[in-house]
């Protein structure tokens, strides 16, 4: 039976960064398990992006994943801009808004799902301390007094002292734990889809909040290709959908006033539900949660994914101190690392910051939702003066860029 100190379920990109980030903070042993295959990389861009602020961008690059990454399709944009189709409220961001406080060059990066994930997998296949088991699905967790066992479906179980749940929204690892959740429906669909832009993206990430949900336009590795996000209504979102490709190319346009010029579908146009969910504890017994599987937000502002990669610096942090403070005593062998007491201190970190997030996107969300016209009004009004403050500007931006308070190290933006 093979021994390992951690077994990741999931290899997405928040459980393979996990991984790499367990390694260079402890040198622990780590298994990975996911059946799913890395998805191709082929010409044509997938409609599956993220949006990398700074943060991120400084966790791979400590994992030594971003050189590799930046080889690839990466797109940076260095503005904003956001508008109200309600009602006349605007608001715009640039790296000159915040250059006097801190040395940016970009507000961010979009980077499709599948090249991060390759990166971060190959990395992860060059370690000698990670092993991955692809083969078969993991079918039961056991506890025991001071490890677990992992099953499979016929090859031999395998043994951690933890094991993390790094398995999406609708995580398998927190099912088994039986670990509840706290749960919100949207009541919204969001469709993406690769569109070309007439006057071209302009290094920019736009956005603007129809009377159904928000539409966003986030630059790609060519200067005449977005990715879109739209959010809106189950219902619309179908008729959306059944249109044909001129039709729903029209609509964009109108949509987005014509800012980007003349839109035109280049894909297909997948969609997927979106709800709020968030786990009651981020951790049970000897089983620990990171990224979806913790925790789920609104994509309206692009954080869920550096929300998880967060988690995964901040889990290996909280373990490497754990597990420096006893490497050289005489408890070495009992992976004081893994007790709750040490789990904890993650939850507490993670839970106060997701569900932060998670009340920030409700409220942007309800404050974009149509209403009367003296709210559109005092809406119009509070966004021009957010673009008018020069301030609070700089606070709105420095949180975007990941640039908080007691972010882990891996993640610590110089400035």
């Amino acid at each position: 039976m093979q021994k390992f100190d951690i077994l990741i379920v999931g290899a997405g990109m928040v459980g393979l960064t996990l991984a790499l980030a367990i390694r260079k903070t402890t040198g622990l042993t780590v298994a990975i398990a996911d059946k799913t295959p890395l998805s191709p990389i082929t010409d044509e861009p997938s409609v599956r992006v993220s949006a990398i602020n700074m943060a991120s961008q400084q966790i791979f690059s400590q994992l030594g994943v971003w050189s590799d990454l930046m080889e690839q399709r990466v797109q940076p944009y260095q503005h904003m801009h956001v508008w109200d189709k309600a009602g006349y409220g605007k608001l715009s961001f640039s790296t000159e808004d915040i250059s006097d406080t801190v040395n940016i060059k970009q507000l961010g990066w979009i980077i499709e799902n599948p090249i991060i994930r390759t990166a971060l997998w190959n990395k992860a296949q060059q370690d000698n301390g990670i092993t991955f088991f692809t083969e078969e699905n993991i079918t039961n967790i056991g506890m025991g007094e001071s490890e677990v066992f992992a099953s499979f479906t016929s090859q031999m179980p395998i043994t951690a002292k933890l094991v993390v749940g790094a398995d999406g929204a609708n995580s398998w690892v927190r099912k088994q734990m039986d670990m509840p959740i706290t749960f919100r429906d949207y009541d919204h669909h969001a469709i993406v889809a690769t569109v070309e832009c007439e006057q071209g993206h302009q290094n920019t990430a736009w956005q603007v909040f129809l009377p159904t949900g928000p539409l966003a336009f986030l630059p790609l590795y060519e200067k005449n290709l977005c990715s879109i996000v739209w959010s809106t209504s189950p219902e619309d979102a179908e008729r959306l959908k059944a249109l044909s490709p001129e039709e729903f190319s029209k609509e964009l346009t109108a949509a987005s006033d014509g800012r980007l010029g003349n839109i035109t579908l280049k894909s297909q146009t997948p969609s997927y539900p979106l709800s709020m969910r968030m786990s009651q504890s981020f951790t049970q017994d000897r089983v620990v949660l990171v990224g979806d599987a913790a925790h789920t937000i609104h994509p309206l502002a692009g954080q869920g994914v550096n929300l998880g990669l967060l988690d995964a610096a901040s889990l290996a942090q909280v373990i490497s101190e754990a597990y420096s403070q006893q490497e050289n005593t005489a408890k070495a062998d009992q992976a004081l690392w893994a007790s709750s007491t040490v789990l904890n201190k993650y939850s507490r970190w993670r839970k106060s910051e997701a569900a932060e997030m998670a009340t920030a996107m409700e409220s942007i969300k309800q404050v974009f939702t149509p209403q009367n016209p003296v709210t559109q009004l005092v809406r119009g009004l509070g966004m021009n003066l957010f673009d008018n403050v020069k301030p609070v500007k700089q606070l709105m931006a420095k949180q975007a860029l990941g640039m908080k308070d007691h972010l882990p190290n891996l993640a610590t933006i110089q400035e």
